[in-house]
């Protein structure tokens, strides 16, 4: 079983730098009810055995039925080539996240985070960005995220854990 505390203090960190964002902008894009990034993954996401723990934890709290239907979206994000990927956890009917508060690192750290080679993802920001709207906001840093993750151990797409889970 891996050491959990890590990923606790960098769910505290990413926390901080959410906070202070939403604090001076209580309009910010990602919210409650914005599921732009959950309809839209370029890919399966990435989670270490730290992050899938945590997220197991999650879905074991699920209703057996609704398990089942994520299981079935599991398995087509496993077939999946190419395209935009809509998060297995997503209620597409509210937009709701069902796992929010064990969701995995990529998904607490969007909208909020700045990759060097990848840039801010969220096409919404993005746009505020090339307008010059976000000049005062100090992003967080994800390749220090992902460097993080790195001394967590590998990381594999959602669905392999998940078939994992019930082989």
């Amino acid at each position: 079983m891996p050491n959990q505390a890590p990923l606790v203090q960098l769910h505290q960190d990413i926390d901080v730098r959410v906070h202070a964002i939403r604090a001076d902008r209580p309009d910010w894009l990602c919210g409650k009810g914005c599921a732009t990034c959950c309809r839209r993954l370029a890919h399966a996401p990435l989670l270490t055995a730290a992050e899938w723990l945590l997220l197991e934890e999650g879905l074991a709290a699920l209703p057996a039925e609704r398990l089942q239907a994520i299981g079935r979206d599991m398995a087509a994000l496993a077939d999946q080539q190419s395209g935009h990927v809509v998060c297995p956890m997503l209620d597409q009917a509210t937009n709701a996240c069902l796992v929010y508060a064990h969701r995995p690192v990529a998904c607490r750290s969007y909208g909020f985070y700045v990759q060097r080679d990848l840039g801010l993802y969220c096409s919404d920001i993005e746009t505020l960005v090339a307008r010059g709207t976000l000049t005062d906001v100090v992003w967080g840093n994800h390749d220090a995220v992902d460097q993080r993750l790195a001394g967590l151990g590998e990381r594999r797409p959602v669905h392999e854990w998940f078939a994992d889970r019930i082989a």
